[in-house]
């Protein structure tokens, strides 16, 4: 086996290391990552809804849009 070879795994491994350690840092909030589903669950909701609410679902799919991306931003945040 060559150097560069050599070199090549040991690349591979400590990067599919590095990206398990990540995934396992982020499904480790088990409760963040609960509330993520239920956020999305009721934006699909939302969508699926009729739009004859003068405008009070659109409001809040777009509040419920802003809830996931701080959820998200809070699970970055806890796995650092």
């Amino acid at each position: 086996m060559t150097k560069s070879t050599r070199l090549m795994l040991i690349g591979a491994g400590v990067g599919m290391a590095a990206s398990f350690a990540a995934g396992f840092a982020l499904a480790a909030q088990p409760h963040m990552q609960a509330a993520l589903k239920a956020l999305r669950n009721s934006k699909a909701e939302l969508e699926t809804a009729q739009p004859d609410k003068a405008g009070h679902r659109v409001k809040a799919i777009g509040l419920v849009d802003q809830a996931i991306a701080e959820v998200q931003a809070g699970i970055v945040a806890g796995a650092n």
